[in-house]
């Protein structure tokens, strides 16, 4: 893996194997009494988040926290941002603490690849504007692989605002890396021109919806919407909602949280069996854990100690 995690793209298969592999080792190691191991002790991860977040924050915390780093947690909303410093300046002003890593999440696209070239730290994109969101996407190949093992041939349909959704982007790219065959489906307003050039098809009815193997289920972003894409929710409701008529016994149904219900999904099917959104958190924390310490511990494609090695040694004094 290069030096930052700013998309999917900067990933190949064997990259994802391999986070993929390390966030098993953690997962191990979160079912003990002693979660913690000491890999990054006396590094330092700054999450930088200009948007609100509870999944992605509150996972990246405990994930750094997990692996005994220092952590700051920076919002926009009570900080100098308030009073007008520009993101440079913000960014200039935590590099005096020595990070090792910091975490950004912001409304706008291509602020990550920015904040990589202003600081000599690490950095996670977390999400930037309409473009990426590539640890989702990794935690969402995750959650499916312990469900069903290989992907390759797995249908994979992206159902809903694709035109706003960086996870959409993120996930076309590494659905389509593990083999997967991706459709994108939504009202012709909210599919982003050319988005088959990702590796996808495109549908703008559910009429076959039964092809796939999985449904991933996007939210409605009104907070990027300028202007009018659909007439009504209930119109797009009627038309594109997954309910349990749409659902069969089995398809596995994914979000990306947090759900509108009612509008993209039923309140029936978000308890559904098939439902994996709650796996989707759980696997947010291990595979985060995995991307820090992959750039930090792991020297891409080198050899670095396991997990449960560390987490072994560090069990009788706590991190």
């Amino acid at each position: 893996m290069t030096r930052s995690l700013l998309s999917i793209d900067d990933l190949s298969r064997m990259d994802i194997e391999r986070i993929l592999g390390r966030a098993e080792s953690f997962a191990e190691v979160a079912g003990r009494e002693v979660k913690k191991v000491p890999t990054l002790r006396g590094r330092t991860v700054i999450n930088l988040f200009y948007e609100s977040s509870t999944r992605t924050a509150s996972s990246f915390e405990i994930a750094a926290k997990r692996l005994s780093a220092d952590l700051v947690s920076v919002r926009a909303a009570g900080s100098s941002v308030d009073k007008g410093e520009s993101l440079k300046d913000t960014i200039q002003t935590l590099s005096a603490y020595d990070p090792a890593v910091i975490v950004i999440r912001s409304p706008y696209a291509g602020a990550a690849a920015l904040v990589a070239r202003w600081s000599a730290a690490a950095v996670v994109n977390a999400g930037d504007g309409k473009r990426e969101h590539p640890t989702q996407a990794l935690l969402d190949v995750y959650t499916l692989r312990r469900r069903l093992g290989s992907l390759d041939g797995l249908k994979v349909w992206i159902v809903g605002d694709v035109l706003h959704s960086r996870v959409a982007r993120s996930n076309v790219l590494a659905f389509g890396r593990m083999g997967c065959e991706v459709t994108v489906c939504g009202p012709p307003t909210l599919i982003p021109r050319e988005v088959e050039s990702l590796g996808c098809r495109v549908r703008h009815s559910l009429d076959d919806l039964g092809e796939a193997d999985v449904i991933y289920a996007l939210r409605m972003q009104h907070e990027r919407m300028e202007g009018s894409f659909v007439p009504s929710l209930r119109e797009y409701a009627a038309r594109f909602q997954i309910h349990a008529r749409r659902l069969s016994p089995r398809q596995l149904l994914m979000h990306p949280g947090p759900v509108n219900r009612g509008v993209e999904l039923s309140a029936e099917v978000i308890d559904s069996p098939q439902a994996l959104i709650i796996p989707q958190v759980e696997s947010g924390i291990v595979v985060r854990m995995a991307v820090l310490f992959d750039l930090l511990a792991g020297g891409g494609g080198r050899a670095a100690p396991e997990p449960q090695a560390q987490a072994t040694a560090a069990e009788p004094q706590p991190a």
